[in-house]
């Protein structure tokens, strides 16, 4: 019997109340003050992303490079073997365990983003690069910044060396499996009991509540234009709320089941129906374009690997971030605010495993999965582009990332079936990071036992209600909810740093230890 069922066999856990209304507090006031005035929202939201981007995005950059650098090392160090979280064997099966992590990342945006960002970057080369766009020379330059942007980096922030820290500190030593513990290297017993963890705790689950809210929001604007496009459904707001509420009852029904039962189902369904999908576009699409693009756009990926990690181009060290900001340094900060609950759930599913293979699956075999489906999608759209321009890119015009995949899968045999079918990943997708999401927000709030079941329904329709607010004043507000990720990031980039140094302190003791 797993830890998590004796969990809930004794009961569940007390809610943490400061930390329910702090959190629940500031969610409706940012919903209050969108639905009264989003223009005064804009311009707080607008000045917080340009201050954070300007005095953070090179230390996010540092601070990712650096993370997953180190998590690499872990793997060479003795300690690398030790088995985490008190578990002789592990809990869930390699397919079970791939398929919970690779469903996190990838549901922020692995299905639109896949076959937009490399099409933006197609028709408008990366400044590092500076390729002709729209030309077979920009095909390589435009795979490898999304490689960049969603591979190695992206993945190893989302809990390579905090996932070790809080195995370490809540399996062997006690203590909360809570964002708070990663300070605890730091300010010791302060943060786990004092207004610091608080604060650690609020601003993480903050920051992963507007990092979910997001796709839930543009999931429901993308589901909407797509059965419009497809059906002749008007594409109003009555038929995206309807969307999003069979979405937030999706995943809350999943989360309020736990880890072992909906949570499991979904990411495995997810991703048997997401490999199947890949199979089709790689074998009816251009195959051969799909391999040569993601073996040469790899080898560009990683001949220029510091180059893309560090590239600061005209933003010097505090100059205005330009290109960067609304690229590289958005993504680094949207998956920075998903690190510390990442790395909690993460560690809710890995018991068993060692260091070494968390890290390696977490920073090298989720990145390549990932950068392949962002090829075959992305890159089919490129090879129709580059066949026949404007395929494409007429229905991308004004970053319409739900058009850009309609118009890629309906170029593909049965192409009708197999938009209907990615529209349904694309839910699926979501609903996996809805629900996983909803759950560690849940945990967090509990101070002990298995999360209370109404603060785990609490959240999962909460988030879907705020979606709703923000897509009543307009997709801006949805799209001011995203700059807003990149400010909450930097009190969670700040809470991330002892990893760095802590969780080799922990292999190289559990090296000493066997």
């Amino acid at each position: 019997m797993t830890d998590i069922t004796s969990e809930t066999q004794e009961g569940q856990g007390e809610t943490n109340k400061p930390l329910f209304y702090i959190t629940g507090g500031f969610i409706a006031i940012f919903c209050l003050i969108a639905l009264v005035s989003l223009d005064t929202l804009s311009a707080i939201v607008d000045w917080g992303f340009n201050v954070s981007a300007t005095y953070f995005g090179l230390f996010w950059q540092v601070l990712l490079l650096a993370t997953f650098l180190i998590g690499l090392a872990l793997c060479f160090l003795p300690g690398g073997k030790a088995i985490m979280g008190k578990l002789a064997k592990p809990e869930f099966t390699v397919f079970q365990w791939g398929s919970m992590i690779m469903c996190t990342l990838l549901a922020g945006g692995g299905v639109f983003w896949a076959a937009g960002e490399p099409m933006a970057h197609f028709l408008s080369s990366p400044p590092l690069f500076g390729a002709e766009a729209g030309t077979e020379a920009a095909v390589n330059p435009a795979i490898a910044q999304s490689f960049m942007h969603w591979g190695f980096l992206a993945w190893a922030i989302l809990g390579s060396l905090s996932t070790v820290m809080l195995m370490h500190y809540h399996y062997d030593k006690g203590l909360p499996l809570a964002p708070r513990t990663l300070l605890y290297p730091v300010f010791g017993d302060k943060a786990i009991n004092g207004p610091i963890g608080l604060i650690a705790d609020a601003s993480c689950i903050i920051a992963v509540v507007a990092g979910t809210v997001g796709p839930i929001g543009f999931l429901g604007l993308q589901v909407s234009y797509g059965l419009d496009d497809l059906f002749g459904i008007p594409n109003t707001f009555v038929t995206q709320a309807i969307v999003i509420a069979g979405l937030v009852a999706l995943y809350t029904a999943s989360a309020m089941t736990g880890l072992s039962k909906g949570i499991q189902i979904l990411s495995k369904l997810n991703v048997i129906l997401a490999a199947g999908l890949l199979m089709f576009v790689l074998l009816a699409g251009p195959t051969g374009f799909i391999f040569s693009s993601f073996f040469s756009g790899f080898a560009t990926y990683l001949a220029n690997f510091f180059d893309m990690a560090l590239y600061r181009g005209d933003a010097g060290l505090f100059g205005s971030p330009g290109w960067l900001g609304w690229w590289t340094v958005f993504f680094w900060g949207w998956f920075m605010g998903y690190g510390p609950l990442m790395a909690m759930f993460i560690a809710r599913v890995s018991r068993g495993r060692s260091i070494r293979s968390i890290v390696i699956m977490l920073s090298i075999i989720a990145p390549i999965v990932t950068n392949f489906w962002f090829t075959i999608v992305g890159g089919t759209g490129i090879a129709f582009e580059l066949q026949q321009a404007g395929s494409v890119s007429e229905a991308f015009k004004g970053f319409n990332l739900p058009a850009a995949l309609l118009a890629i899968t309906q170029q593909l045999p049965w192409g009708f079936l197999i938009s209907i079918l990615f529209l349904i990943l694309t839910t699926i997708f979501v609903a996996t990071t809805g629900d996983s999401m909803t759950y560690v927000i849940a945990v967090t709030m509990s101070k002990e036992g298995d999360p209370s079941m109404p603060v785990r329904v609490f959240w999962g329709v909460a988030m879907g209600l705020m979606a709703m607010i923000l897509i009543s004043v307009g997709s801006g507000g949805v799209s001011k909810l995203q700059s807003f990720i990149v400010v909450t990031a930097v009190p969670v980039s700040l809470i991330l740093i002892p990893s760095l140094w802590d969780a080799v302190r922990i292999t190289l003791a559990k090296g000493k230890e066997n």
